[in-house]
């Protein structure tokens, strides 16, 4: 049955995911105004206007554009920006790194953070420190990002600002500090970053990952500083959503016959709950996991806005603010691969934690 279930699940998001770009596609088509206005303002003359719209094909039906953006894509050119006059995949090359960083250093906060608070709530269920800690679940599901991201910058940035605990205001590295980070290409000699492919600038715009590359453990440090709050703020509603669904996945495990059998057997409490307990406990929580990374992935718009990161979320801000198609449809498009690519890791961790997954 569970095999059952979990292929079930997959082929339907499989399925699924190839409809967003032609919903995203007639959406932001349907938005009132259009890509001449929001770039020319009150230069937007008809004359302009027409012209604008032939070069960019809008002048075809809804379908035709969708057949040509597809036909275009799937040779990997998204076109070009209109708001910027630059390639959508150097865009996508220069800005994903920053929100995939992001993501990832947030879901390893929540996680991290997280599973122990389900744990010792389950352990300790019906008792007050359950109640304490689903209390505090409960709370960070309900903080808006906006708000918790601005009393965040309040509280390290203006009211500890001459204390150790400081953190900077800024998701982003100081301009002078980023212009002198020397991408790991150029270390090792394999590319200068006039002839650098767009994979390699890609691996580079990792700072965390590109200061390892490099043995630069002071690019490291300051990366992950100046991510500590936006990866607060984002990682917050996941952390209490992990920590909630530890909690009861964990219950129902510790009530099973298997649980009493290894009790019985005399085996330490500690090694009932982890070894026994939570990796059966361990499913549905590595699906809430893997499909928070898509969302975080998606979903860091007001983060990236707050705190200056000029990440994808920001960069589908502005490019729905400007009428920027190309740079809509790409983005849904990268978001939705992202989720079937994280569940693909999902299945595969199935396999890992449950023995009669891979026997079926």
């Amino acid at each position: 049955m569970p095999s059952h279930h979990y292929h079930k699940r997959h082929h339907v998001q499989i399925f699924i995911t190839p409809t967003y770009p032609h919903v995203t596609c007639v959406i932001a088509r349907s938005i009132p105004g259009e890509p001449c206005t929001a770039m020319y303002g009150e230069k937007a003359t008809p004359a302009v206007c027409e012209a604008l719209t032939i070069r960019l094909g809008l002048d075809k039906s809804i379908p035709e554009q969708l057949v040509i953006y597809m036909g275009n894509a799937l040779r990997g050119d998204f076109g070009d920006s209109v708001q910027r006059g630059r390639p959508v995949t150097d865009l996508l090359v220069e800005r994903l790194p920053t929100t995939i960083e992001l993501a990832s250093i947030a879901l390893v906060f929540a996680v991290v953070v997280g599973v122990p608070l389900g744990i010792v709530a389950a352990y300790y269920r019906n008792s007050f420190i359950d109640l304490t800690t689903m209390i505090i679940a409960n709370i960070g599901v309900s903080m808006p990002v906006f708000w918790l991201a601005l009393m965040l910058k309040v509280l390290f940035s203006v009211t500890l600002r001459d204390t150790f605990l400081y953190l900077p205001p800024s998701g982003s590295l100081p301009a002078g500090y980023a212009s002198s980070v020397v991408p790991f290409y150029v270390s090792w000699g394999l590319a200068t970053k006039e002839t650098a492919s767009p994979f390699l600038i890609f691996i580079s715009q990792f700072n965390i990952l590109n200061g390892i590359l490099t043995l630069n453990f002071d690019l490291v440090f300051q990366a992950m500083r100046y991510l500590i709050l936006p990866a607060i703020a984002v990682g917050t509603i996941p952390l209490a959503i992990i920590a909630r669904m530890t909690r009861s996945s964990l219950v129902d495990a510790l009530n099973q016959d298997y649980i009493r059998t290894a009790r019985a057997k005399g085996l330490k409490e500690r090694v009932v709950v982890v070894r026994h307990g939570l990796r059966n406990a361990m499913l549905p929580v590595i699906t809430i996991i893997g499909l928070n990374f898509g969302y975080l992935v998606s979903g860091a718009v007001l983060t990236e806005t707050i705190f200056g990161l000029t990440g994808v979320g920001r960069t589908l801000f502005d490019a729905i603010t400007a009428r920027d198609y190309q740079v809509i449809q790409a983005v849904t498009l990268i978001v939705a691969f992202s989720f079937v690519f994280i569940n693909l890791l999902v299945d595969l961790m199935y396999g890992f934690l449950d023995p009669r997954i891979r026997l079926s």
